[in-house]
């Protein structure tokens, strides 16, 4: 390293640095309260505002004050209230969802029942299709064989007769 550049940086040089001693602070006494004449050891503190000494203070903010509620719910409380409404809203999603399948619409209203016998070739399908045209096929054959007590709806044979419901 040249001279010049060793000059020029403080680390790089190689003279040894003295041994410093470890600087105390000068002890001091602790600072003691003037006294006052006639006055007795604790002094009475009173707060003052800052009008009274001269110094201007600016309002506090105050937020305008809201009127409680009248329903307070406490955590226990709307957990309940939550519940019920997820119970409430889940029932008639499911009342919905079965009236949309079909499961709850009202079938046909039957009024009364008229014998029918049964001709050669002739099936439930076709008496229920005959007796009444304008309701569902399935429907009445399901009546027909519950009104009936019949297994199935083969079990039928020409000549028999069946009480057939009409729906009005």
């Amino acid at each position: 390293m040249s001279t010049a550049a060793l000059a020029a940086n403080p680390l790089a040089r190689r003279s040894p640095e003295p041994a410093v001693a470890p600087v105390t602070a000068p002890v001091t006494a602790p600072r003691r309260r003037p006294r006052i004449e006639g006055a007795t050891d604790s002094l009475p503190v009173r707060a003052c505002s800052g009008e009274a000494l001269g110094r201007h203070v600016t309002p506090i903010r105050r937020r305008p004050e809201v009127e409680p509620s009248a329903l307070r719910l406490t955590r226990r409380g709307r957990v309940l209230l939550t519940a019920v409404s997820v119970l409430i809203f889940g029932a008639a999603i499911v009342v919905l969802g079965l009236r949309v399948t079909g499961v709850l619409e009202p079938g046909p209203r039957f009024t009364h029942t008229v014998p029918v016998q049964v001709a050669p070739g002739q099936t439930l399908w076709s008496i229920a299709q005959n007796t009444n045209p304008t309701e569902d096929p399935a429907t009445i054959v399901e009546k027909i064989a519950d009104l009936n007590k019949l297994s199935s709806p083969a079990d039928i044979t020409p000549g028999e007769t069946l009480q057939i419901p009409i729906a009005g």
